[in-house]
């Protein structure tokens, strides 16, 4: 196991026990600072590059400096995630979906796009998929911050349709 790795399972093994929210949020943020960590400079500048024009809302850009980040490196979970976020954002949520799976391939504990999952699938209305994304993300982090009221709701929504 890398370094990357080794502490990558430990901030993880620190998120599914914190219980205060400012705890979950620090640690999430250094998730996604190792997340975000590439070793090649020029490949770290076009997935900066991604995130700018995603911010500034120019997704089609950014669409395309995820997808030469993934063909570059196509293991690197962040880049399917970025791209899956750029999709979503442009309202196209089955190629969302499509990269949130790839992402996850990579990344399985990656909460980010389990959230994203989440969200699209109860967009989508498939309210049993998104319950199940949900319990996913809880076995991880269950004092993420508002996601014992969207469980809540899901089973709610899913007691009103029997």
């Amino acid at each position: 196991m890398s370094e990357r790795q080794h502490h990558l399972a430990e901030l993880f093994l620190r998120l599914r026990m914190a219980t205060a929210p400012l705890e979950v949020e620090a640690l999430q943020q250094g998730i996604w600072q190792l997340w975000l960590e590439l070793d090649d400079v020029a490949l770290s500048k076009r997935l900066e590059a991604g995130m700018r024009d995603m911010a500034a809302g120019e997704y089609s850009q950014a669409i395309a400096e995820f997808t030469f980040l993934i063909k570059q490196l196509p293991e690197y979970a962040e880049g399917w995630n970025k791209r899956a976020t750029a999709y979503y954002l442009r309202g196209e949520y089955r190629s969302s979906l499509n990269d949130i799976a790839q992402t996850l391939k990579r990344e399985p504990r990656h909460f980010g796009a389990l959230s994203g999952k989440a969200t699209i699938q109860r967009m989508l209305g498939d309210q049993r998929g998104a319950l199940r994304t949900l319990r996913r993300l809880a076995r991880l982090c269950p004092h993420l911050p508002g996601l014992q009221e969207q469980l809540r709701d899901v089973q709610d929504r899913l007691d009103e349709s029997l």
